[in-house]
């Protein structure tokens, strides 16, 4: 069996967008990817992230919070990593040695959503389905 695609997803706190874009990727695509996520700085997950996720049946709480530094100190190898925050946040981001590409997909900061609950779980749900149609994409421009 040939070795499976790895991929890093990086956002800024490991939070939200990273965390979504692992669990959906391993899901959907784990006969042939394998995904890890990671943050800039680590926050704790994002309850409402949890909630979005639960909704499609992946549950994210007990997913770990990782550091990017981390991993790039530790040498762990990826074939993609793909930032899931803006230019400025992504530019932060360590070059990991030996990766075919390096992507950026500049989605919305959940961090900033303002409005009342019922609007930002909207959001959050819209964020939830961007990554999965990009995810989507992904997977059939490498295959």
């Amino acid at each position: 069996m040939d070795k499976k695609i790895r991929v890093l997803f990086v956002c800024v706190q490991n939070s939200f967008r990273s965390q979504m874009a692992q669990a959906i990727m391993n899901q959907k695509y784990g006969e042939r990817f394998l995904a890890e996520s990671a943050g800039i700085n680590t926050g704790k997950i994002n309850p409402l992230a949890i909630q979005v996720m639960k909704e499609i049946g992946l549950d994210i709480s007990q997913a770990p919070v990782d550091s990017v530094f981390d991993f790039y100190k530790e040498g762990r190898l990826y074939s993609y990593v793909i930032t899931v925050c803006s230019k400025e946040a992504e530019k932060k981001c360590p070059v990991f040695p030996g990766i075919r590409k390096r992507i950026n997909w500049p989605l919305e900061d959940p961090a900033t959503y303002e409005g009342s609950e019922q609007e930002r779980y909207q959001k959050a749900v819209e964020i939830r389905d961007e990554i999965e149609k990009k995810i989507d994409a992904f997977v059939e421009s490498v295959v």
